[in-house]
């Protein structure tokens, strides 16, 4: 999302991070990514459970998408990174339009699972059209 930030800026979104991780973790993120949007400190997961973001099982985590997705962070020069407190915990993509009506809910299945950036793209178009 990082690559399309001033795209996101044209079309009116805010973006802002949420993680259950705080203190050293949260910053060492921050640092590491050079985050310029907010990060939002869910520690009872309260989010997380509101969208239906609860634990991935031992499959969604170790299991083959996961495993072509860090094959091909490497091929591309990424490097890996040693999982947080909690590598179980699902994540997802929420979008969420001024009027509060969301425009896309996605559960991740496992760490590899999110939405290609042109399907938030195109619902954000979708939202503002």
């Amino acid at each position: 999302m990082r690559q399309h930030e001033q795209e996101l800026e044209a079309l009116g979104v805010r973006v802002a991070i949420v993680t259950f991780e705080a203190g050293f973790l949260a910053q060492a993120y921050v640092r590491d990514t050079e985050l310029r949007w907010p990060l939002l400190v869910d520690r009872e997961r309260a989010l997380y459970h509101a969208y239906g973001m609860l634990r991935a099982g031992l499959l969604d985590v170790w299991g083959p998408k996961t495993w072509v997705a860090y094959a091909r962070a490497l091929l591309r020069g990424g490097r890996l990174e040693k999982g947080g407190e909690d590598v179980y915990q699902r994540g997802g993509d929420v979008l969420i339009d001024p009027a509060g009506v969301v425009r896309l809910h996605h559960v991740g299945d496992g760490p590899a699972d999110r939405p290609s950036i042109a399907s938030l793209l195109a619902a954000v178009r979708d939202a503002v059209a």
